[in-house]
């Protein structure tokens, strides 16, 4: 469940990474506010006891360096957890590291209105591991998005069959006991 909820973490920082949040200030698109989820994919199939069976909406805030921080939830052992991350701006437009520059995050827009495709790429023990996901602005779904993401996902050498996409959810309620 570790390693989920850091690819789910991980996938999101990606997105963000893409973006400059001092483009706020130069007519930019502004990416900071509140993204869902709408489909994943990841260079392996997750095991089916690891998938998330729910996602939740994250919140993107622009920092005055030039970074992004980025706050997730996610449900571990019927338990809400809520995690955020800081991502540094590199040289490169749109482009950000996050854990100590292990894992470098890209966002791009997509042509569906709203939204953006948040790729990421971790080093881990020696192994490249990434993962994309579809955001969008809304929680509604939008086949338009979803086929541009899946073509995005696929010039990237992703797996069709890894393709994830979770029930959304607007806010995490802990599971009773």
């Amino acid at each position: 469940m570790k390693t989920l909820a850091l690819a789910v973490a991980l996938g999101l920082l990606a997105a963000l990474q893409a973006q400059d949040p001092l483009a706020l200030f130069q007519g930019e698109e502004d990416i900071t506010g509140t993204w869902y989820t709408k489909a994943m994919v990841a260079d392996k199939a997750l095991p089916e006891g690891k998938r998330p069976r729910k996602v939740f909406p994250m919140t993107v805030t622009a920092l005055g360096d030039g970074s992004l921080e980025a706050t997730i939830t996610f449900q571990k052992k019927g338990q809400c957890h809520k995690k955020t991350f800081v991502l540094q701006k590199t040289e490169q437009p749109g482009e950000y590291t996050a854990l100590g520059g292990t894992k470098r995050v890209w966002v791009e827009r997509l042509p569906a209105s709203g939204h953006h495709t948040f790729y990421c790429e971790h080093q881990q023990q020696g192994r490249t591991l990434r993962m994309a996901k579809l955001m969008g602005r809304n929680p509604d779904p939008s086949p338009e998005a979803l086929e541009e993401f899946k073509e995005f996902a696929q010039r990237k050498g992703f797996l069709q069959e890894h393709m994830l996409t979770p029930e959304q959810e607007e806010r995490c309620v802990p599971a009773s006991s």
